[in-house]
């Protein structure tokens, strides 16, 4: 056996339901509060220097700055640098915009199309009935599609995915407003950005725990007699 199937095989020790496996890889894929954390600051660092001094150049300057200094930190503590570098990506490319077109309100722009982005395909996942999270637990299992053998692992990671949806959903329903509103609403953005950003991520992930605490589905081969779900 390799060790990417014996890991793999640990990990699905780990955890004897579908709900504790789904648990612990959404923890993983949001990095945890640190994680959360790390992708609000740059946001933070770019809007409040553009309302206190209004330019640009040093907005940009200070979210890219924020970023590459949670980077430094993460090196130094030689700790995974995986959300940081994230943060920076987003920053680059929201500056990118912004320095393009020369308006603040552009640089929110991405994050917008990237929820509605996000926020589509999940949907599609859902109503072709290939939910997104049914693939966290083939991370698990180490086969990508044998939980859609299980209807009633179907129905829970999809009830899931919705769960997923709802923060981008609400996120491009009431940035895209604000982005497409007269004048500059660039604070307004990076405020809207910033309470929808970890708080709503946080707020979804206590609504799937609260789901998932309910039920006992197996997490391996089984029958839909066999299969556990929350009433």
């Amino acid at each position: 056996m390799s060790e990417v199937e014996t890991g793999t095989a640990r990990e699905a020790a780990a955890h004897d339901t579908v709900e504790a496996a789904v648990r612990a890889q959404l923890n993983k894929a949001l990095g945890g509060v640190r994680g959360m954390a790390e992708a609000a600051v740059p946001t933070i660092a770019f809007t409040g220097t553009y309302i206190a001094v209004e330019d640009i150049k040093l907005a940009v300057g200070a979210g890219v700055g924020a970023a590459v200094l949670l980077l430094l930190v993460r090196l130094a503590q030689r700790s995974s640098p995986q959300f940081v570098l994230n943060s920076l990506v987003g920053i680059a490319i929201a500056a990118f915009f912004a320095l393009r077109s020369g308006k603040a309100e552009d640089a929110f722009l991405p994050g917008i199309l990237l929820n509605a982005g996000y926020g589509a395909a999940m949907i599609f996942s859902i109503v072709v009935r290939w939910p997104i999270v049914g693939f966290i637990i083939g991370s698990v299992t180490g086969d990508p599609t044998a939980w859609r053998s299980d209807p009633g692992i179907v129905k829970l990671c999809s009830r899931l995915t919705w769960l997923l949806v709802l923060p981008c959903v609400v996120r491009v329903a009431v940035q895209y407003p604000i982005y497409l509103a007269d004048g500059d609403q660039s604070g307004l953005l990076g405020t809207a950005k910033i309470a929808m950003g970890w708080p709503l991520q946080v707020a979804a992930l206590a609504a799937m725990v609260w789901l998932l605490a309910r039920g006992r589905t197996p997490l391996g081969p089984s029958t839909p007699k066999e299969t556990e779900e929350p009433a």
